[in-house]
């Protein structure tokens, strides 16, 4: 995972890292990752007109740094000091915006950029509050951000996350530390492990989904839960689905109204229907294994004492799911609404989106950003549901098992067409998880 820090935290880290190296070895390490980044972004420094805008702080330093890089590559680079900025910067290539970064607590208006030019953001835009992500003035919109040595919140929450564009991070080698992080594709090595003595009851997930008039989502999720590692699933739904949709093979249908002992995870609500609080509520009573709830089944009356609960129920409302299970628009801070919600409730919260914000009740933090336009499908999520199932059952915790499906299901996402249906996301996260397993045995 790529760490995530507070202003405070960030600090005390770039402390400790500037008592062991000395500050201008992290300057000329940071300003050098900001020149090679640039240049990614230019293609060639040979000719290229940049603007660097620095400010009187690390981050003008680092700016500084940058320049100096890139006019050895043959660059034809200015720098713009912020006490002089003029209204408008034109004729650039490439604007660096090295002027204020962390901790900036007044606000800043950034010159007007002329069309064409891209904008580098050094750590953060110029202007924004990083732990909350309120924007101060008029900062630029970046094209590309380069967090150093760890993201901040405002990459993620607040109004200043659409100034982002594409994130990229460089760590230095500053953070050993940290409880909240952004998802990496490499953190998906935990998926792919199985055991040798594993049978049909080993990674059994309860179903609770589907009905009459919404058969699809029993199949989609015991699809997701298949694809993310169930080996079996039991599925109760509310009337015959069978014949209506293409249940897997390995689901076993039961009309048992208590959850089999062998099942390690439960899922339900998923085309459910209304007026389900009873159904569900009779079979969930007294479950001993962590239990999903999505759709019709995010129902606070559902849940069990906090106290009780701890972190092993998770539930994953869309954002007009979250405003019924709360009774409140999502702030801006969607970090700390979602971070409200977990400890109310004693469970982990999953906010989708494009971003999606999962927290546990004592405020661990997972960020997961590989969504796309192509989940943004009827039945996307009863995949998604059935997948952390099918990651619980495997042995994750609910958190980690809600971050890493999360991710793997955006991962699934931008392998479809923009117009795929979510019926072809369990097949695309079959296929990605395979290529890791043959990866990791060669």
């Amino acid at each position: 995972m790529i760490p995530i820090l507070t202003t405070a935290q960030m600090r005390a880290a770039d402390a400790e890292a500037v008592a062991e190296r000395g500050v201008q070895s992290l300057v000329n390490a940071a300003g050098a990752a900001v020149g090679f980044e640039a240049k990614r972004m230019l293609g060639s420094c040979y000719g290229s007109r940049v603007g660097v805008l620095c400010g009187p702080g690390l981050n003008g330093s680092d700016g500084r740094v940058a320049a100096s890089w890139l006019k050895a590559r043959g660059a034809r680079v200015d720098i713009i000091e912020v006490a002089h900025q003029p209204m408008m910067l034109h004729g650039y290539d490439l604007v660096i915006d090295a002027a204020f970064g962390l901790g900036c607590s007044r606000p800043y208006d950034a010159p007007e950029i002329s069309p064409g030019a891209k904008v580098l953001a050094v750590d953060l835009a110029s202007g924004v509050e990083s732990d909350t992500g309120e924007i101060l003035g008029s900062p630029i919109s970046a094209d590309v951000t380069l967090a150093i040595g760890a993201l901040k919140y405002a990459h993620v929450t607040g109004d200043a996350a659409g100034l982002v564009g594409e994130l990229r991070f460089t760590g230095l080698g500053i953070v050993s530390e940290f409880t909240d992080g952004l998802v990496e594709d490499s953190d998906l090595e935990l998926l792919v492990r199985g055991g040798r003595d594993d049978h049909k009851w080993s990674h059994a997930v309860a179903a609770l989904c589907g009905s009459t008039l919404m058969p699809g989502a029993a199949e989609l999720v015991v699809r997701g839960a298949l694809a993310g590692g169930a080996s079996m699933v039991r599925l109760s739904s509310r009337g015959e689905v069978a014949g209506l949709v293409r249940i897997p093979p390995e689901a076993v249908h039961s009309d048992d109204t208590k959850i089999d002992p062998r099942c390690k995870a439960v899922v339900a609500g998923p085309g459910l229907g209304t007026q389900v609080s009873s159904w569900l509520g009779e079979r969930l009573s007294g479950v001993a294994v962590p239990v999903v709830l999505d759709a019709d089944g995010l129902d606070r009356d559902l849940l069990p004492r906090p106290s009780r609960s701890g972190s092993h129920w998770i539930m994953t409302p869309h954002e007009g799911e979250f405003v019924r299970l709360t009774g409140e628009a999502v702030l801006a801070n969607r970090v700390e609404a979602v971070r409200g919600l977990a400890r109310e409730t004693g469970c982990v919260v999953l906010l989708k989106g494009p971003t999606t914000i999962i927290a546990d009740p004592i405020g661990q933090l997972r960020i997961v950003r590989s969504g796309t336009p192509a989940l943004a499908t009827a039945g996307s999520g009863d995949v998604l549901s059935g997948m952390i199932a099918g990651a619980i059952a495997r042995g994750h915790d609910t958190l980690s098992a809600g971050a890493l499906s999360a991710h793997l299901h955006g991962l699934a996402g931008a392998r479809l067409h923009v117009y795929a249906g979510a019926s072809d996301i369990p097949g695309a996260v079959t296929e990605i998880l395979e290529e890791m397993r043959t990866a990791s045995s060669r």
